[in-house]
């Protein structure tokens, strides 16, 4: 599935044996790229469900629920990344809004249910296909970094019960930049707080139009780990379905 919108720098036959990769540091998003979001995130609101029995308060389908929280977590990190929320508001938000898709008005209940989940979430350890492979690929042999919109303290949290934090010299998250992918200044701060010059640099992550057209604005070269096959127009350096397509590129 590995595509190549265009050669990399150094030479037009980048899979034979002589290849030498132009990059020496690796920049990756972690939810979704690396730290399986969506299954870990699911884990913790059914212990969520069984715990604050929210089927005893009529919602009797899980994965209904489960989808409701998708929906309005997607929909307001959006409105978060462009600046119309804060980030308390998203937190508490995106649980009340999902309990009132099932009659359950209980603003008390969202906060709870949103404070009992910002304490699991980061506890769970499930990472992507192949992610801890192409890790220990590139240790030693690139610097690895990790630019994330999350929050820090989440963040740190995930990667010390994942086992993944050893492998990674800086976290560039939003809180720390003050600013959030797409935007160019977080690409512009984790230069500076790496020393990297972004010639040197490629960026790695799943979400075409946040990690990959923010780093293509900012003159970075990219990787779009697209497992879904999603469509776009958008023109990443290399575009992969399998994170192990990495260890043909690095």
């Amino acid at each position: 599935f590995l595509m190549i919108r265009r050669p990399p720098r150094s030479t037009l036959f980048p899979y034979t044996t002589l290849f030498r990769s132009p990059y020496s540091i690796l920049f990756f998003d972690l939810d979704h790229t690396l730290w399986d979001f969506d299954k870990n995130s699911e884990a913790a609101l059914r212990k969520l469900y069984e715990e604050f029995d929210l089927q005893g308060r009529g919602i009797h389908d899980f994965d209904a629920l489960f989808k409701a929280y998708n929906v309005h977590n997607d929909k307001l990190w959006e409105r978060y990344r462009n600046g119309y929320i804060k980030r308390d508001e998203l937190r508490w938000k995106r649980m009340w809004l999902m309990l009132l898709d099932f009659k359950v008005a209980d603003t008390a209940l969202a906060n709870e249910i949103s404070t009992a989940y910002l304490e699991i979430l980061p506890l769970q350890k499930l990472l992507m296909p192949h992610a801890k492979e192409v890790l220990e690929h590139c240790k030693g042999k690139y610097e690895l970094h990790l630019i994330t919109n999350g929050f820090e303290t989440t963040q740190r949290m995930k990667l010390q019960y994942s086992g993944i934090a050893r492998y990674f010299k800086q976290l560039i998250t939003s809180e720390k930049s003050n600013s959030m992918k797409p935007h160019g200044d977080i690409f512009d701060f984790a230069l500076k707080a790496t020393g990297a010059a972004k010639e040197e640099s490629i960026m790695i992550g799943d979400a075409i139009d946040i990690d990959i057209l923010g780093a293509i604005n900012a003159g970075w070269d990219t990787v779009y780990y697209n497992p879904g096959n999603v469509v776009h127009a958008r023109k990443p350096t290399y575009e992969i379905k399998h994170l192990e397509e990495l260890l043909q590129i690095f």
